[in-house]
């Protein structure tokens, strides 16, 4: 790298912000979508989709120069693993720091979405948990973590904020699962019983579904890419120091 990453204070503000916004995005546009086109869930699909492919866009943007924009626990890991073989990427401790900030955030984005729509934080009820919603769950995180990776390794970073946003849009649609791909989201959708809400009964499957979709990505990765470690600095985006530092 050609200047050090921000301090990881910084870092860590940066993934409880991006992640706790993420989830008020997912979930408020839920609540509006229930209040708007009540009954029809074909719309209330779209609506919520909509929302989260220009929020989390947005997001990424905002965030990424700071702490790379992950937003999610396998992006860290994986960045941690895949680092590791080239001595860069994330260190295990700031992985674990990573992880608890948007572990954090994600709870926060649902109570905080909770709390602008009137809505009170109330444990789900929506159980999810079905064999097509986890083969769902490990497609979507595979194809997540393969298509970051690989913009990173061939330089084309800039397109990961658009790039991201139009691939979680896509798979909101062909998974069956709406493409939770995230094991914070999973965790802070728990405190929302609403669109965007699941059974904390659910979580644990979804959860491990992601790690073992995370684990399919890097295989493929590492197939198409075998030098991608080289770059996981600069996951999601690149974040060098600030001139301000």
């Amino acid at each position: 790298m050609n200047s050090p990453q921000p301090p990881l204070w910084r870092r860590a503000i940066a993934e409880f912000l991006g992640t706790c916004l993420l989830v008020t995005v997912v979930v408020g546009s839920g609540i509006a979508a229930e209040q708007l086109s009540p009954g029809n869930i074909g719309l209330q699909l779209l609506e919520n989709s909509t929302a989260t492919v220009f929020g989390l866009t947005v997001l990424i943007l905002i965030f990424g120069p700071v702490s790379g924009a992950h937003f999610n626990p396998v992006v860290s890991l994986a960045d941690w693993i895949l680092g590791r073989r080239s001595g860069s990427g994330l260190s295990l401790p700031e992985v674990g720091i990573y992880v608890a900030a948007q572990a954090a955030g994600a709870i926060s984005g649902s109570v905080l979405a909770n709390a602008m729509f009137d809505v009170g934080t109330t444990i789900s009820t929506k159980d999810r948990l079905t064999v097509g919603h986890l083969l769902g769950e490990v497609v979507a995180t595979a194809g997540l973590i393969l298509l970051i990776f690989a913009l990173v390794r061939t330089s084309r970073g800039v397109l990961a904020a658009p790039a991201v946003g139009a691939y979680i849009g896509a798979a909101y649609w062909f998974t069956s699962s709406t493409s939770f791909a995230n094991p914070a989201v999973t965790v802070g959708r728990m405190f929302s019983d609403t669109f965007a809400g699941i059974l904390p009964g659910s979580v644990p499957g979804f959860v491990l579904a992601q790690l073992v979709g995370a684990a399919v990505g890097i295989g493929l990765l590492l197939i198409l890419f075998p030098t991608a470690g080289r770059s996981a600095d600069d996951v999601v985006i690149p974040h060098r120091a600030a001139v301000d530092s």
